[in-house]
């Protein structure tokens, strides 16, 4: 869409289909939700700019594009990270893991690849609310029972999808 070619324009081919294609993604979402037509413009954090009532998340890398969207009634927020299904090299693991964290990786068939995926989504899905760029270790991750704890006290709720890649959707729920 027009609104969105400027924010994409200096952008290598590569990068512009990948970021082209993650938003053809979430206007069909919006569309399915009575929002078709809606421009995802990026915001200046980067983050694209959701029409008003609706939150939502965008990821890809230069095989899938995948995003979430929500009503803003439904949702407080959203956050959504998509990594391929392997090993997190060790050096990269040493800068994200908590004590907390590296006592998890036992459990993670992907040896911090499913921790750093979590805290990409969680990211995502507090910085609309607080407005704070968060470190790696700002954010601990509790695989088992589907949640993070952000340094702020902020609880974030977890789901996991495997296949080819690793998805994971971080959200703040509207309790009804």
């Amino acid at each position: 869409m027009s609104e969105e070619v400027a924010a994409f324009a200096t952008s290598v081919v590569a990068v512009r289909r990948a970021r082209g294609a993650v938003r053809i993604v979430a206007r069909q979402l919006l569309a399915q939700i009575g929002l078709a037509g809606c421009a995802l413009p990026k915001g200046s954090s980067g983050a694209p700019i959701w029409p008003n009532g609706v939150v939502g998340s965008l990821s890809q890398d230069s095989r899938i594009a995948v995003a979430a969207v929500g009503r803003g009634r439904d949702f407080r927020a959203l956050g959504i990270d998509v990594e391929t299904a392997e090993a997190l090299p060790s050096e990269l693991l040493d800068l994200i893991a908590t004590p907390q964290d590296r006592a998890q990786i036992r459990i993670d068939p992907y040896h911090g690849r499913l921790l750093f995926a979590a805290k990409e989504a969680v990211y995502k899905a507090v910085y609309p609310i607080d407005q704070t760029f968060l470190d790696h270790h700002d954010v601990e991750v509790n695989l088992p029972n589907r949640r993070a704890i952000v340094r702020n006290g902020r609880v974030v709720e977890l789901r996991f999808c495997f296949s080819t890649h690793l998805l994971v959707l971080a959200f703040f729920a509207r309790r009804r």
